[in-house]
């Protein structure tokens, strides 16, 4: 699998739980890869750590605090990119 292809599977199974958990499986379909999760208020601190926990189990990927941050976590596309970094790094 390419990295495009991992970052692209990864992005799509943190769309479909932040669909399911906090948005009531978003029947409009709205959420997108670009969604400003921080600015909309779909991330607030008890969601954020709630995605910490499903990034764990879901990816085996820790979230250190420092990468808690508002540009990780602004939308489904920057944390792709961090878990993707992330995988990458503890599998080397």
């Amino acid at each position: 699998m390419t990295a495009m292809q991992e970052r692209e599977e990864i992005a799509a199974k943190l769309l479909a739980f932040i669909r399911n958990s906090f948005l009531a499986g978003d029947p409009q379909g709205e959420l997108t890869g670009d969604t400003p999760l921080l600015a909309l208020g779909i991330l607030n601190s008890l969601n954020t750590a709630t995605l910490i926990a499903y990034t764990q189990e879901e990816f085996g990927v820790k979230v250190p605090l420092h990468d808690v941050s508002p540009e990780n976590f602004k939308s489904v596309d920057s944390l792709s990119s961090m878990v993707h970094e992330r995988r990458s790094t503890a599998d080397a």
